[in-house]
């Protein structure tokens, strides 16, 4: 039997409890033997917004994940092009990891906009499973999302995880504007925030 190995992949900036929570819950659910954090050097979605360069981002995924044994820092977006797609990320890691299966991991707002992305089709079937972690007030339509993506509904495993109220984005602005942050990163992630400066 093929080894399954999540993916969660982000811009990371930063990462966060939210992150943790979802790579945490979504191994234990789905079975995981680890999970790789795909650090994202140039998101497609982003191209015009403001993000912290990639050597911030990765030394505090690094910091975030700590020696945790099930958790792992992929090159896959790091050492390739961009921008970085999610079907391309998968590729990369199918050429490397023979005879593994692939879960990706995602909240359920993303499994929404799943039909959106590159290639979803192609994306599904490089997938093994997608875990999916519900989110209070966030209703996926599976009618839809199987008929635009047929076969959608087999893949999908939902699992549930402990609400946390926290984005990257409100991060960023907290500590923007001096506000209390540390309670939302892991410790040593508030320290590369504090000692490099960031989001300022």
């Amino acid at each position: 039997m093929a080894r399954l190995i999540g993916v969660l992949g982000g811009t990371f900036d930063p990462p966060h409890i939210g992150h943790l929570t979802l790579a945490d819950f979504g191994r234990r659910s789905l079975d995981l033997h680890r999970v790789l954090w795909v650090v994202t050097a140039v998101p497609p979605h982003k191209l015009a917004e403001p993000i912290t360069p990639i050597e911030y981002r990765v030394a505090m995924v690094q910091a975030a994940i700590g020696d945790t044994p099930y958790f792992e820092l992929s090159q896959a977006d790091i050492d390739r092009p961009g921008p970085h797609f999610a079907i391309d990320t998968l590729r990369w890691l199918v050429e490397r990891h023979q005879g593994a299966d692939f879960v990706y991991l995602m909240g359920a707002d993303s499994l929404n906009d799943l039909s959106k992305w590159l290639d979803p089709k192609g994306f599904l079937e490089i997938c093994t499973k997608l875990g999916v972690m519900e989110r209070p007030g966030v209703v996926v339509d599976m009618h839809a999302l199987e008929v635009d993506l047929p076969g959608i509904s087999k893949k999908v495993h939902f699992f549930d995880a402990p609400l946390v109220e926290c984005s990257a984005q409100d991060i960023r602005g907290r500590v923007s504007k001096g506000e209390p942050f540390r309670h939302l990163v892991p410790p040593r992630v508030a320290e590369i925030i504090m000692n490099k400066g960031l989001y300022r």
